[in-house]
């Protein structure tokens, strides 16, 4: 059963780049989550993607979210390639493919893990879901406009 929006974002705990694990409910309450699947390290795909998230990390940030990237690859892959494009935020290694499929992930022609990005907000709901694995940079774009949009909600709803 694949995630959808409305629903309550499932945790789970992976190890980073940096060999620590990581929970997803630790940034409930506290950040927005920008949490997004892709295919593989250094692809080009992947590559334009994670570097666009770069680009726009502190804008992100600036959103109250937290970037949180995974693939299937291993901890020293995810750290070589966050080393080798000086990448800000935290990726993680689901090499038993766990929480993509918790989170019903497709794969593209059954062969390539999908890329999908799921905007979380701060109650862990998840508000927004973009899947397209030819418009990586696009993933960065969508999560820029939804942030915006929950920041005007909250900005809304607070005395």
């Amino acid at each position: 059963m694949a995630v959808g929006v409305g629903d309550l974002a499932p945790d789970f705990t992976l190890p980073s780049q940096m060999g620590d694990n990581v929970t997803l409910s630790e940034y409930f309450g506290k950040k927005n989550i920008v949490l997004y699947f892709y295919p593989k390290d250094e692809s080009p795909g992947c590559t334009k993607e994670a570097c666009a998230f770069r680009d726009s990390y502190q804008e992100l940030t600036d959103l109250d979210a937290e970037v949180i990237g995974i693939s299937g690859q291993s901890v020293a892959s995810h750290k070589s390639f966050a080393t080798h494009y000086g990448l800000p935020f935290i990726l993680l290694s689901d090499q038993e493919n766990k929480v993509r499929s918790l989170y019903g992930v497709p794969s593209t022609m059954g062969i390539i893990p999908g890329r999908v990005t799921y905007i979380i907000d701060k109650k862990a709901i998840v508000r927004y879901i973009f899947s397209s694995q030819t418009q990586a940079q696009r993933h960065v774009e969508e999560a820029k406009k939804v942030l915006k949009q929950l920041q005007q909600e909250e900005q809304q709803t607070s005395p």
